[in-house]
């Protein structure tokens, strides 16, 4: 669910967080021969920034989600609590579920992963959308995903990727490549055979928009992908199953290397 949204039966709004933290790093010291096998891999020194929407304890701390924060020329709640299937499976928990899936495998690949968020609990809040957009920057990503679900019309279903428009002085330098990722991620999802939005972008699945501090914040090419409707009984079986959070990063990882190998 989007940034300063509330979903039907949604609890509190949106602010501030527990700082971000990447990825921990491995405290061995890799041999010559690991070395090599690793500089072999296809995701070889690339670095990947992923955000994995809300936090599972937003709803616990409404003084800090609603507190407002930059967001591009204007400001926002620093985060909302995000919505939920019908039977209470949180956003929260889908987004950071499938962001782990989609780590390992880029980590598989070669590549270096860091998280706005690295746990997913009922203690925590944020982090706010304002330094969800500037991590990708501070660690030095080569591009972000933030990760989320939709709380739409239960008759409506589908993926859909959003990217930021070009506002200057915000976003004009990574307008385009933004929406060059967002493409590539729908192409990810429709090789996968996940259908497209039935409600959002008239069949192309794709968003254009100026509203979002996580994208406006951001220094490098940023997509927020809405995996599907959680209110939605396919969409939410999807979401709620092993094998359906599997193929959600499959796509994520598919579209994250078609964009690199442009």
């Amino acid at each position: 669910m989007l940034e300063g949204t509330r979903p039907p039966g949604a609890v509190g709004a949106a602010a501030p967080a527990s700082p971000p933290a990447s990825s921990a790093a491995s405290s061995s010291t890799p041999s010559p021969a690991s070395r090599a096998a690793a500089a072999a891999l296809p995701l070889s020194g690339v670095r990947i920034a992923l955000d994995p929407g809300h936090q599972l304890g937003n709803h616990n701390f409404p003084a800090q989600i609603n507190r407002l924060v930059p967001a591009g020329g204007f400001s926002k709640p620093c985060n909302t609590t995000g919505t939920s299937t019908n039977g209470g499976y949180a956003e929260a928990t889908l987004n950071f579920r499938v962001a782990r899936l989609v780590q390992a495998r880029l980590q598989a690949l070669g590549a270096e992963v860091a998280m706005t968020r690295t746990r997913n609990s009922e203690a925590l809040w944020g982090p706010c959308v304002d330094a969800r957009g500037e991590f990708g920057a501070r660690v030095g990503a080569t591009l972000m995903v933030s990760l989320h679900a939709d709380g739409a019309p239960s008759a409506d279903h589908g993926f859909h990727v959003i990217a930021p428009t070009a506002r200057s002085p915000w976003t004009t330098d990574i307008a385009a490549p933004s929406l060059r990722l967002a493409k590539a991620l729908r192409s990810g999802f429709d090789a996968l055979g996940i259908p497209r939005s039935t409600y959002v972008g008239h069949g192309s699945a794709l968003s254009i928009r100026s509203d979002l501090g996580t994208l406006n914040m951001s220094d490098v090419p940023a997509a927020m992908l809405e995996v599907g409707n959680m209110r939605n009984r396919s969409d939410a079986h999807r979401m709620t199953t092993l094998t359906g959070r599997v193929l959600y990063a499959r796509a994520v990882v598919r579209g994250i290397r078609a964009y690199l190998s442009r």
